[in-house]
């Protein structure tokens, strides 16, 4: 399930700029219900972004939700195709490099499947950094402990099915 950019900021401006409720702007961008009320309330201030400008609804969406409160919004196509992920290196925020060692890890334990290949292009890492883990040579090797990339937040699960399904390369 698509979930729109900026989920919090596009609740913010949903709750600021129209009368939908607070369920469907929580089910819309995947908060709970309480986090949305808040907002309206005041306790939590975050600035607002026009779903509408950004591509991720179109005005005919809201409108047919507002008058329907059972009817759900659904994100825009446009959003799909003009965000979807391209191939090439991808951005790791510099808190998160640290991980990608344990992230290896777990994936040489739990994914015999994937080639070397197909854990560069999921996690982001070097063949040099795989070769030091599964030999253990890595520099830092006592500080490594498998964890499941899709919960850092390295990959989605749907990118690392993906790779799972396809045959690896040799």
């Amino acid at each position: 399930m698509a979930v729109p950019l900026m989920p919090k900021a596009t609740a913010a401006w949903l709750v600021e700029n129209t009368t939908l409720t607070f369920e469907q702007i929580a089910n819309f961008c995947h908060l709970h219900v309480l986090e949305v009320q808040a907002m309206a309330d005041g306790d939590i201030s975050i600035i607002g972004i026009n779903p509408i400008s950004q591509g991720q609804l179109t005005q005919e969406e809201i409108d047919r939700c507002q008058s329907d409160s059972s009817f759900a919004l659904i994100l825009s196509g446009e959003l799909n195709e003009k965000h979807r992920r391209t191939p090439g290196a991808r951005y790791v925020p510099i808190a998160k490099r640290q991980d990608k060692p344990d992230a290896v890890s777990w994936m040489l334990r739990n994914c015999h499947e994937l080639s070397d290949a197909q854990i560069i292009k999921l996690i982001g890492t070097t063949k040099d950094t795989i070769d030091k883990i599964r030999n253990r040579t890595h520099w830092n090797i006592q500080s490594i402990h498998p964890r499941n990339p899709v919960e850092m937040g390295l990959c989605s699960l749907e990118e690392l099915e993906s790779e799972r399904l396809k045959h690896p390369v040799s």
